[in-house]
């Protein structure tokens, strides 16, 4: 297996609002919701970068494909970053994450590695972090 992931699939509790966050709030492209017309199908999509597509499906529509129950979200689960270009880009992100509803976990500021860095959760709790690291540009 050649190392390499195309689609970040989140589990969602509410589409539409997710949806109004990640588009609305903070300005990723999309069709909306597509695949309505399928039991358990709909979906949104947003391209992120060529080659990689961020999904967000309903939790229970994730649990009916897999066989599984729906689980217990938790925050510390799994963690998205956004690297930026530099320490005032992160705090820009920070303040549209906010305008847009999420829950500031940690304000931005500098870190023990060298970078810049601030935390927040979007309507179902996913981590996401803005993040300034010198050693690694966009």
């Amino acid at each position: 297996m050649q190392p390499r992931i195309n689609f970040i699939t989140l589990g969602v509790d509410d589409l539409d609002r997710s949806l109004r966050f990640y588009r609305d709030g903070l300005g990723f492209e999309t069709e909306g919701i597509v695949g309505k017309e399928f039991d358990h199908g709909a979906v949104v999509f947003f391209d992120l970068q060529p080659g990689l597509r961020l999904a967000l499906w309903p939790r229970a529509s994730i649990a009916h494909e897999i066989g599984r129950p729906v689980g217990r979200p938790s925050a510390t689960e799994m963690m998205l970053a956004h690297n930026v270009t530099s320490k005032a880009e992160v705090d820009d992100v920070m303040r549209q994450a906010e305008a847009a509803g999420a829950v500031i976990l940690k304000p931005a500021n500098d870190t023990f590695w060298g970078g810049y860095a601030g935390y927040f959760l979007d309507p179902d709790n996913h981590v996401w972090e803005a993040v300034w690291n010198p050693a690694w540009q966009p």
